[in-house]
């Protein structure tokens, strides 16, 4: 985000001149006052000083005039209001207010502007287009599981699909989301590294989780068999969930590796494939206008997502509820380093549910010199831990303070309620 100046002499007059013309001509001042409390986004266009800038050029290349003759009387106001529509078709979120001047060309005193608010981070973004609605960014396109996944976490979301996780990442810092929802991990497939790294690189914090049950479908154009079938296309994930029950089914076909779920579906319809059928939700074939040859053919019928809902400012931590915090680390040099930081929750008897070892990018190897038995390398790894309590608890935060005496690196990547909703791994929500 551009760095903004201060803004100074909002309240300024710029007199329209005119060139002669054979009708007399009314000479107007225009007044900009820049108004926080009526700013509006419709498109976020007046959203920044340079939008205010664009503004006033356009009105100083324009004059108006008053035919005499035709009796043709334009009022301040209703000129005004002509102003307003203003850049692009856009309203533009600058108050433009046209004073009518006398014939020495000196502009009346103009009425005192009501008091200026300070700007807000949020005069300086685009804000949702349909009032207080969150935008939720999500890896997939329509009928993705990752955007039931945000429906449930942020329900009546503007759910905005991303085509790859750093795309939804940079959505939020961006300012084009307000919120991500993005996968970490799966019962049967296990965790998503991709982002536990973007987690690290990227600066945004964790301010809650919700686990989806996934529930997969086999989907072909509608009138074809299961007998036609030649090819399976799916994320990887969807088909090493689905492959047993591929095989009872009888189904001869090759196992090709899609982008997304939902993607394969739509790729489907899409080319008019007769000889292939896509892994995906129920939901993905009443979009894509698809048939479910089958029904719940995934492996294992407790099959859950981990997703995270992703900010750019963190939540306040609490106690009057369960609450999961997310930290990362890498271990100092030392011997029993990880044993030691682990020993820092145990004596305090908070409860880890998660360990997550991942290769430190920056210094991927350790060489250990030994006079006796010569140089041993060893990999260097970041360790994310999920822990149950809240950073408000007086026990989180003396575990953190040991563990940071441990530890090269500690950051602490959220503090977020934990998700208790019931699950029932028998249909999809």
């Amino acid at each position: 985000m551009q760095a903004v100046s201060p803004i100074q002499n909002l309240n300024s007059s710029i007199i329209l001149s005119s060139k002669p013309r054979l009708n007399k001509l009314t000479q107007f001042a225009v007044r900009c006052v820049y108004r926080s409390d009526s700013v509006q986004f419709p498109n976020g266009v007046g959203s920044s000083r340079a939008d205010w800038q664009s503004s006033c050029a356009i009105l100083s290349s324009k004059v108006f005039s008053q035919d005499q003759d035709s009796g043709d009387k334009s009022t301040p106001s209703s000129v005004s209001d002509h102003l307003s529509a203003a850049v692009n078709g856009h309203k533009t979120s600058i108050d433009l207010n046209l004073v009518p001047i006398d014939k020495n060309n000196k502009p009346q005193p103009p009425s005192q502007p009501p008091p200026q608010k300070p700007l807000t981070i949020t005069d300086l973004s685009p804000a949702p287009m349909h009032g207080s609605q969150l935008r939720v960014a999500y890896q997939g396109v329509s009928g993705a599981y990752s955007e039931a996944a945000a429906g449930k976490a942020y329900p009546n979301c503007e759910a905005i699909p991303c085509d790859q996780f750093e795309v939804a990442f940079q959505a939020v810092e961006l300012w084009i989301a307000d919120r991500a929802v993005l996968p970490l991990e799966n019962s049967l497939g296990g965790s998503i590294h991709r982002n536990y790294d973007l987690l690290l690189r990227q600066r945004l914090h964790i301010v809650g989780e919700v686990q989806f049950p996934v529930h997969h479908c086999l989907l072909a154009l509608p009138g074809i068999r299961k007998e036609y079938l030649t090819r399976v296309i799916s994320h990887p994930q969807a088909l090493s969930q689905c492959e047993d029950t591929l095989t009872k089914l009888g189904l001869n076909v090759t196992l090709e590796a899609f982008d997304d779920t939902a993607a394969a579906a739509e790729y489907i319809a899409t080319n008019n494939l007769r000889d292939t059928a896509a892994i995906a939700s129920a939901r993905a074939a009443e979009l894509y206008g698809l048939q479910i040859l089958a029904d719940g053919i995934q492996d294992d019928s407790s099959n859950v997502t981990r997703f995270l809902m992703l900010a750019r400012e963190p939540i306040i931590p609490r106690t009057d509820r369960p609450f999961k915090t997310s930290i990362v680390f890498a271990q100092d040099k030392g011997t029993s380093v990880l044993f030691k930081v682990l020993s820092a929750f145990a004596f305090r008897n908070i409860n880890l549910t998660k360990i997550e070892s991942r290769p430190h990018r920056n210094r991927p190897i350790r060489l250990v010199d030994d006079a006796n038995v010569g140089t041993a390398k060893h990999f260097e790894y970041m360790f994310y831990v999920d822990f149950e309590a809240s950073m408000a608890d007086v026990r989180a935060q003396n575990a953190l303070a040991e563990v940071q005496e441990f530890t090269s690196f500690l950051r602490v990547l959220g503090s977020y309620p934990m998700d208790m909703t019931p699950w029932c791994p028998s249909r999809e929500d």
